[in-house]
């Protein structure tokens, strides 16, 4: 991605970037990310607070003309869909690793055909990680360890298309980030917005890395 020409950014997914709602009159993602863009750059909201997978396929329906680039965080409330797992009996480590390895096939064909669907636009594109809970809370390191099953589907899925990726687990990676467990703070909102400036700018100095994923 490269910002050098100007151009048009567009947020998809769910409340982590809509999250107008849990900033008690802070400023949200976008309006972090307008003020990191470079002049003449804009960026238009599409996101929905409780949105899934599914959702973006509807979100593009609104792209607006003009778009340059996408940026989607978005699985979190489908992987909330299967916390029940967390609580479900197994006979052994084995049956409850299937559990998730059924719980991972159901979540991965809905983001690879999301993934499929974002590439069609031809528009360089990134999707996010769905990021960790706060560390203060009672089930951090089980939904931290939980999350991975997804997460491998997310990367796997920009990874074999060539997306950018957007790693949160990383970019949010202080309690403060958190508005509650599930939605980003004004600190939260303004380090996404931070990452999302720096993905657009390569001559941003922060640590990059390069993944080889198809020949």
């Amino acid at each position: 991605m490269d910002s050098s020409a100007g151009g048009h950014v567009v947020l998809l997914g769910d409340s982590i970037f809509d999250n107008k709602a849990y900033v008690d009159g802070g400023p949200d993602v976008v309006g972090h990310l307008r003020g990191e863009l470079p002049p003449g750059w804009k960026a238009t909201l599409l996101a929905l607070d409780g949105d899934v997978i599914a959702g973006v396929h509807r979100q593009l329906l609104a792209l607006p003309d003009g778009a340059t680039h996408l940026v989607v965080s978005v699985g979190g409330n489908d992987a909330l869909g299967f916390a029940h797992l967390l609580e479900a009996p197994a006979r052994s480590v084995a049956e409850a690793v299937g559990l998730f390895a059924d719980a991972q096939d159901r979540f991965a064909a809905d983001y690879e055909q999301m993934a499929g669907t974002l590439a069609a636009t031809g528009l360089p594109t990134a999707v996010c990680t769905i990021y960790d809970t706060p560390s203060a809370g009672p089930y951090y390191r089980l939904i931290r360890t939980a999350l991975t099953v997804f997460n491998d589907s997310v990367t796997r899925a920009a990874f074999t298309r060539g997306l950018g990726l957007l790693d949160l687990r990383i970019v949010c990676n202080h309690d403060g980030d958190y508005a509650n467990a599930l939605e980003p703070s004004v600190q939260g909102g303004a380090k996404i917005a931070r990452a999302i400036a720096a993905l657009l700018d390569p001559g941003r100095q922060v640590p990059r890395s390069t993944v080889i994923g198809g020949s």
